[in-house]
């Protein structure tokens, strides 16, 4: 495998984690006007710890807030394409780049103070979380199937 096939695995990603965004997107959207539950500002308050960002009102945190969410989602889907360079492909992949990206946010937001443990929180809360990012990671892995089926190389 050439860094070319790299490359273009990592970029495939980038697009399927787009996709997959969109889905987490449309499934929290729902839940949360189901539950009642209010978004979630953590993200946000990640990225402005690590940024040293403060946005001026609440339009821009809302902004800021959604710029994260995207930018977070897309990233992932990179490593998702990673994976697949590394010669990982199905359902194993998924599971792997669910692992990643939820464990990632296990560690990193209580390490930057901006959340609690997840053993914290409770078995609903840490469900819903899940759920969603359950939703991420099938999402951007169909929508990376999808795209790497468009071309036929050996893997």
């Amino acid at each position: 495998m050439s860094l070319g096939d790299v490359a273009a695995d990592f970029g495939k990603g980038l697009f399927a984690g787009a996709a997959g965004t969109a889905a987490m997107t449309v499934s929290s959207t729902l839940e949360m006007k189901l539950s009642g539950r209010p978004a979630s500002e953590t993200p946000a308050q990640a990225a402005e710890a690590v940024l040293d960002v403060q946005p001026k009102d609440e339009e821009s945190e809302a902004q800021f807030s959604n710029l994260v969410h995207w930018g977070y989602g897309i990233g992932w889907g990179g490593v998702r394409g990673l994976l697949a360079s590394a010669g990982l492909s199905g359902p194993v992949t998924t599971a792997a780049h669910l692992g990643l990206v939820w464990g990632a946010e296990q560690v990193v937001l209580p390490a930057l103070n901006v959340s609690a443990p997840v053993f914290k929180y409770g078995g609903k809360a840490n469900a819903t979380d899940l759920l969603h990012h359950t939703v991420y990671a099938m999402a951007t892995g169909l929508a990376y199937s999808y795209l790497d089926r468009s071309q036929i190389r050996p893997r």
